[in-house]
């Protein structure tokens, strides 16, 4: 089965979803692009953990553990998944 490669926006409301679980009063709207998300929504290391697990759940996208600290920004995220959903989808 082929899937298309998520848009930002459907990313984002990913993200803005996941986020709620974890940190509801933290607002990724009010994060630009490339501000760095622990830092600007207070999140410690466990929340940012839970947060990128619940992505990979959300998205059915690896994250190895590796790539944890490229993943600091919305736009970085937005574009590693991207990234990562067109390679699944060209191994299919």
């Amino acid at each position: 089965m082929t899937e298309a490669t998520p848009t930002e926006a459907d990313i984002k409301a990913t993200m803005a979803q996941v986020l709620r679980r974890i940190a509801p009063e933290a607002d990724l709207n009010a994060v630009s692009p490339e501000e760095n998300l622990r830092q600007a929504l207070d999140l410690d290391s466990m929340d940012f953990l839970h947060f990128l697990v619940g992505l990979h759940e959300a998205l059915d996208v690896d994250i190895p553990e590796a790539d944890y600290g490229r993943l600091t920004t919305t736009a970085r995220i937005v574009a590693y998944m991207q990234e990562a959903t067109q390679e699944r989808t060209a191994k299919e």
